[in-house]
Order: C-alpha cells, then sequence, then structure tokens
C-alpha cells in the first residue's frame, strides 16, 4: 500500500530507511535492538527473533528490517512515535567507525539523503501550513468582516428608525435632544469618539456653556452645534457655537441644522475660515447616508477638505458617501 500523508513514511523515505538500518549495526540482533530500543513493540520482531535461534542463516537483516518498518508503517497513527525516534536514530546515528567497513560509506549516503528527504518534506509541511494559515486568516477576516457589516447594517437600520420617529416629535426641545442622541449614535457607529452634551458652569455654579456634543476624528476636534427648529439658522445662533470654537485652541466647528442656514450665517461661517475650520451640514445629508449605509467619518472628511480648499463652509454632498 502506497502512503504519503501525516500518518505514514512516503515510499521512498520508506526504502532510504530499509537500506540504511541494517547498515548501522554489525549483527542481526544489533539490528533487534535497534529497533526495540526505537520502541518497537516485541511482537513485532518477537518472530524474527525465533528465527534467529532456530536458524540464523535463514533470515538477513534487510529482510527482518523491511518486515518490521513496514508493519510499523501500516499502523498509521498508532505507529507516529515509532516511527519518529527510529527516523530520529537513523538521522542522529554519528559511530560510523563501528559499522562494517563496506557499509561505512553506503550508510553516510543514505544518511545522508534520508535527511535531504526529509528536510524537504518538513518544508513542504511548513509550507502547506502557513497556507492553511493564511486560508484561515483570510477565511475569520472575512467572516469578522461580514459580522460588521451585518452589524452595521442593522445598527443604521435602528437609526433610521429612530430619526423617522422624530418628525412626528412636535415639541421642539424634546426633537432636539433626541436628534443629539441619534447623531451622537450615527458618529459612534462609525468608530469616531465621542463626548455627548455637556455643561460648563462658572465659579458661582451658574451655566457657562451648554454644548450639543464634541467629537473628535483624525486627530482633531470638533465642537457640535445641533439644531432642528421650524426657520433657518440665523446668524445670532452661529455667532454663538463660533465663539465657543474660538475659545478653544485649534478646535473645529460642525453645526448640523434640520432646516438650512440663512444667508447670514452662512456669511459668518465664510469668515470664521480665516481663523478655524467651519463645516456646515444639513440633516437631509445624514439621513441620506442612513438610508444608504454611506461612510459618515468619509462624508466629514470631504466636508473638511471642501471647506478648507474651497473656502465654502456649507457643501451639501450627494449619495455617493
Amino acid at each position: 500500500m502506497v502512503h504519503d500523508d501525516a500518518y505514514h513514511w512516503p515510499p521512498e523515505l520508506l526504502e532510504l530507511l530499509i537500506e540504511l538500518v541494517p547498515r548501522l549495526s554489525r549483527s542481526k540482533d544489533g539490528v533487534l535492538g535497534f529497533l526495540r530500543g526505537a520502541g518497537v513493540s516485541e511482537e513485532l520482531h518477537a518472530v524474527h527473533r525465533q528465527q534467529l535461534a532456530a536458524d540464523r542463516s535463514a533470515i538477513s537483516k534487510y529482510k527482518i528490517v523491511r518486515a518490521v518498518l513496514s508493519q510499523i508503517n501500516e499502523q498509521g497513527d498508532a505507529g507516529l512515535q515509532v516511527r519518529r525516534e527510529l527516523l530520529k536514530r537513523a538521522i542522529e546515528f554519528e559511530d560510523f567507525s563501528t559499522l562494517w567497513p563496506d557499509d561505512r560509506l553506503p550508510a553516510q549516503g543514505l544518511q545522508a539523503n534520508v535527511r535531504s528527504l526529509v528536510n524537504v518534506k518538513d518544508s513542504f509541511t511548513r509550507m502547506n501550513q502557513a497556507r492553511d494559515d493564511e486560508r484561515a486568516a483570510r477565511l475569520a477576516a472575512r467572516t469578522a468582516e461580514a459580522d460588521r457589516l451585518a452589524r452595521r447594517r442593522a445598527e443604521f437600520a435602528a437609526l433610521r428608525g429612530r430619526l423617522a420617529d422624530l418628525f412626528n416629535e412636535m415639541d421642539p426641545r424634546k426633537r432636539g435632544a433626541a436628534l443629539e442622541g441619534v447623531l451622537n449614535d450615527v458618529f459612534k457607529t462609525e468608530g469616531i469618539l465621542i463626548r455627548e452634551s455637556f455643561i460648563l458652569r462658572n465659579e458661582d455654579g451658574q451655566v457657562a456653556e451648554q454644548i450639543d456634543g464634541a467629537l473628535e476624528m483624525d486627530g482633531s476636534q470638533y465642537l457640535v452645534e445641533i439644531k432642528w427648529r421650524g426657520e433657518p439658522v440665523e446668524i445670532n445662533a452661529m455667532s454663538r457655537h463660533l465663539v465657543r470654537v474660538y475659545g478653544r485652541s485649534e478646535v473645529r466647528a460642525l453645526f448640523i441644522s434640520a432646516s438650512g442656514f440663512t444667508g447670514p450665517a452662512i456669511k459668518e461661517s465664510e469668515r470664521a475660515l480665516n481663523q478655524r475650520v467651519i463645516v456646515l451640514g444639513e440633516l437631509r445629508e445624514l439621513v441620506l447616508l442612513l438610508e444608504q449605509e454611506g461612510d459618515v467619518a468619509h462624508w466629514l472628511r470631504e466636508k473638511v477638505r471642501i471647506a478648507q480648499l474651497d473656502r465654502r463652509p456649507l457643501a451639501v454632498l450627494g449619495t455617493d458617501f
């Protein structure tokens, strides 16, 4: 039977060992001792010991080794430990001076061939293992990405539902507060660091500033203002937000409105671009992003790019984000 797998010696290795092992001992008893020392069970070489006791000329060292090694190879996994030990002893044998003179050079050559074949097989095994590991890593990565996308789809669906519910809320204060929570969760879903709405107080405990939220992306901090009113955001509301931004070094401004911005508010933002990055966004942009499961981080990066290069704080982007 021909084998070439992890549980058997391949045929070429088996034949090399059958030629090598008998040469590593001067006598037939020495061969049996070599096999026994490698862990070969008594039952496998008992018949050969009996033959030698009856007639030493009836069987040769080579026939003993061929019979025993073939039987061990057929044991598969059960003979793995013995095969390893036999191979180890054959490869590590060093004192060739103890062999018959005619066996010394052939034994050394056979041992070199065994070592070379084992190294080649080990290399293929390592290559196959590396390929298997790489394949498993790719599969794990694909599975993880599929799971991430599934979670993202579910999160976006929930956010779309929450946002749709807000259009039925008539109380502007409740609606605005709820919108803050939805938009915060939109950014969180994309891995953008969020600090939710907070209040700063003066030494007397009075409210000095009320911030709708802050976010961090690509190493930059954004102070966020969110408005859902019945009319466009006017210049006074814009100016108050810009004052809060100016009071913080290097902080950028993100202003999101559900009802757009007045011309003066946009102009004030354009002037502010001389000092800070100011980004104006409309709620409808984020609604489209949620509907199409777009990349919110890319949306913000693109708006920042347009604000910086084109000096347009308000650029209503399409649906390809």
